[in-house]
């Protein structure tokens, strides 16, 4: 295998792997939104809290699905792009998590490090496609 086909197998196996941890959710959340909200040991006390439940991770969830799914198919150095956003965001919104109300749990902290992880290896990725894009214009010329 070249460095070609690793860069690419590399970005298709994020991709896929963040669409697949994505809709994995979204379809607990359509079919049970307290199973979601049971691994962060949440009671909904409510019709609205399950509606906002299954709206935010179902339903947004499944948009965040399809949207990775096309740049994968279309265009995986903007599926990459987005992928080190999505994943970034996630992990600092767990870091303002222990600055503003104090440290994580268990679930917290092992989904800090996967979404860090996951951020910096899409920004890795990202840094890889472009150094190749760099490499080709350059023999062009």
């Amino acid at each position: 295998m070249n460095t070609k086909q690793i860069l690419n197998m590399a970005s298709v196996v994020l991709l896929a792997f963040s669409a697949f941890a994505i809709v994995a959710v979204s379809l607990m959340a359509f079919n049970n939104p307290q199973k979601v909200m049971d691994l962060v040991q949440v009671q909904l006390p409510n019709n609205d809290a399950y509606s906002s439940i299954r709206g935010i991770y179902g339903g947004v969830g499944f948009t965040i699905f399809l949207t990775l799914v096309y740049l994968l198919i279309k265009d995986r150095l903007r599926g990459l792009i987005f992928a080190a956003v999505l994943w970034g965001s996630y992990a600092v919104s767990r870091v303002i998590t222990i600055f503003s109300e104090g440290a994580l749990g268990a679930f917290g902290t092992q989904w800090l490090t996967i979404e860090t992880l996951l951020c910096l290896s899409a920004i890795l990725l990202v840094f890889f496609h472009s150094q190749k894009r760099a490499l080709a214009a350059n023999e062009s010329k």
